[in-house]
């Protein structure tokens, strides 16, 4: 009687199937697929004056939502991808491309009753590619203004999230985002 004898890939396969209950178990590879490491965009918040903390929150807010793109204090004498001041207008941002611009917590809204974070939250969006998306409910963080002074949410919603996921995920699918640089967006 011939008996085959196992070589190679047979033979580990042959000796895992009865370690593993009868299912084979993939071992660990080098090429295994990693997801890119995200886009890192600094800021300073050096100007924003007591709204520091909340302009903070705002980025720190918007690391807990995406994977693509991740909001860092720039180091000390680093030129920042985003600068943060705080001035007596309205908020504003004003974006000069995708990850870069100016932010403006205005002093008129907060005086108004807008949420400090919110707005920190909501301008840094528009940095990141979002545009006003008015009227709107609270659950939209875009919304801004238009969600009235009570809305107090500075989460961006699954759709807000994702479209900046596919913003600076754009690389890898050939799409970017419409920014128009050197154009205010007032909220």
């Amino acid at each position: 009687m011939h008996v085959p004898t196992l070589t190679g890939a047979a033979a580990v396969l042959a000796l895992a199937l009865p370690l593993s209950g009868g299912q084979a178990a993939a071992a660990p590879s080098g090429d295994a697929v990693r997801a890119p490491a995200p886009r890192v965009v600094t800021y300073d918040a050096g100007g924003a004056a007591e709204f520091k903390a909340a302009v903070d929150r705002g980025a720190a807010i918007w690391n807990e939502s995406v994977d693509s793109v991740e909001l860092r204090p720039a180091a000390a004498g680093q030129r920042a991808n985003i600068r943060v001041l705080a001035d007596n207008g309205w908020p504003r941002a004003l974006p000069t491309a995708l990850g870069s611009g100016t932010v403006y917590i205005g002093r008129q809204a907060v005086d108004q009753g807008y949420d400090t974070v919110r707005i920190s939250a909501h301008e840094l969006g528009h940095i990141l590619g979002l545009p006003d998306r008015k009227p709107g409910p609270c659950s939209s963080l875009m919304s801004g203004s238009s969600a009235g002074v009570a809305c107090r949410n500075p989460y961006p919603n699954a759709a807000e999230r994702s479209e900046v996921e596919a913003n600076f995920g754009g690389a890898l699918t050939g799409q970017a985002p419409a920014v128009r640089p050197d154009r205010v967006i007032v909220d």
